[in-house]
């Protein structure tokens, strides 16, 4: 049999490595150029590979293709395969065929990553033996060459999902649904939402569907569904139909076939809405899991906060300086102003992904002192806000912390919350956020 995989990254390399355990004539392809970590893997493991290019005679001989989800299916070579009846899957997928492991499997516009981590922390606490993969965490398919572990919690992007076809969750969270990636998609929403909800493919009665019920986008689409697993949903309002998670006053409520656990938002480490959507969410995972009341507290006690995502990196001279930059779309940018406290200096900008700024617009209002506008083209930022509030244009990360120099006081909040990809000035979110805090730290 002879596996083909397209694209050198973590997922890539992962899928050799389980493809050459199971047998396979394995040949991996890149267009790019690989990074000298996963090239070293692949010359030390004496693997057939290419980069810089395609051989597509190659490619074409496959008898199945691993495909990277950062590649979308509308290129003709994926096309091409297609008609051809080659089939083409994720890594995720290859590696789900091959492993009798149990998956917490995670999804959802915003919140994916820190429910996700936070959920394998809770467990990791526990004692159970647990992996973490997807979007986070090494390669699923390089853990299950090694077998490594029983359980997995797995971080799903659309992309991923869309490779999957017989993977199934036994634990499935979708914790909203919001306007993202749509150039991926047709720029139709409803084609997205559909890529979200491939999370329930092939469930059955005795797993569990957890969603975040103030998610209209998501709510009004499971309405339309024939959903074979229980589904339980969490809100951060009061109790209704089919809620196991709500608020009742500063005590976080979670109700799972009769047992109740129960925990104040305060004892959670991580802080703010946002958070309390991703603590229920994953409160609800362990209580499936069989984890006792103790084991859940210690874990949402202890976790730590993640890099990126409402981080503070500092305090000094009486201001906070926060890193958000995995905040890439709208709604993310939302929950980040409304979990501030005091004015705020806003750093936004980067590459707009058709975005409706108009949700922001109480908040900035409200809120905002100043907008300092970070990326190579900032017009509709500075269109979109200049009536609100004042707006700063800067071209680059070294003018943003001028800017921020200018105006931030004692008492300010100094937030990077891009709503924006990262990719006109930046490798990506992560390089743009560490730059940030390595620019706040010479302030």
């Amino acid at each position: 049999m002879k596996l083909v995989i397209l694209g050198g990254g973590e997922s890539g390399v992962g899928a050799a490595l389980l493809g050459r355990k199971l047998g396979y004539d394995v040949f991996l392809s890149d267009k790019g150029k690989l990074a000298d970590s996963y090239r070293n893997i692949l010359n030390e493991g004496g693997f057939d590979f290419e980069e810089g290019g395609h051989t597509e005679q190659r490619i074409f001989d496959a008898d199945i293709v691993v495909k990277s989800p950062g590649i979308p299916d509308t290129i003709p070579m994926i096309m091409r395969l297609h008609e051809q009846g080659i089939e083409v899957i994720s890594e995720i997928e290859f590696a789900g065929r091959y492993s009798s492991a149990k998956y917490i499997c995670i999804t959802g516009s915003n919140g994916k990553t820190t429910t996700t981590l936070l959920t394998h922390h809770i467990l990791r606490r526990a004692g159970i033996d647990v992996g973490l993969a997807g979007n986070v965490g090494r390669s699923l398919a390089a853990q299950v060459a090694e077998n490594a572990y029983g359980v997995y919690v797995v971080e799903l992007s659309s992309f991923q999902l869309d490779g999957m076809f017989r993977f199934r969750a036994d634990i499935a969270i979708l914790t909203n649904i919001t306007s993202d990636h749509l150039d991926r998609y047709d720029y139709k929403f409803e084609n997205y939402i559909n890529s979200k909800f491939r999370i329930l493919n092939n469930m059955r009665v005795e797993n569990l569907f957890i969603y975040g019920k103030d998610s209209d986008v998501l709510v009004n689409k499971l309405e339309t569904l024939s959903v074979k697993s229980e589904c339980v949903g969490f809100t951060y309002g009061k109790k209704d139909k089919d809620c196991a998670a709500w608020m009742e006053g500063d005590v976080v409520k979670a109700v799972l076939r009769g047992r109740v656990f129960q925990i104040n938002k305060n004892d959670i480490t991580i802080k703010g809405r946002h958070n309390v959507y991703n603590a229920m969410a994953a409160i609800l995972a362990c209580m499936q899991m069989n984890l006792s009341d103790e084991q859940i507290m210690d874990g949402l006690k202890t976790f730590p906060q993640v890099e990126h995502r409402l981080e503070t990196v500092m305090v000094k001279n009486g201001i906070i300086y926060i890193n958000d930059s995995k905040a890439t779309n709208v709604d993310s940018a939302w929950y980040a102003l409304d979990s501030m406290i005091g004015p705020i200096v806003w750093i936004a900008g980067g590459i707009d992904k058709g975005n409706d700024y108009s949700v922001l617009f109480d908040l900035v209002r409200e809120k905002v002192k100043v907008l300092i506008c970070m990326g190579v083209d900032n017009r509709k930022l500075v269109r979109e806000f200049s009536s609100l509030c004042e707006v700063i244009d800067t071209a680059s990360l070294e003018e943003a912390m001028k800017a921020v120099q200018q105006w931030a006081v004692p008492g300010d909040t100094v937030l990077l919350s891009p709503c924006c990809a990262s990719f006109d000035l930046f490798k990506n979110y992560e390089d743009r956020g560490r730059l940030f805090k390595d620019a706040i730290r010479k302030l």
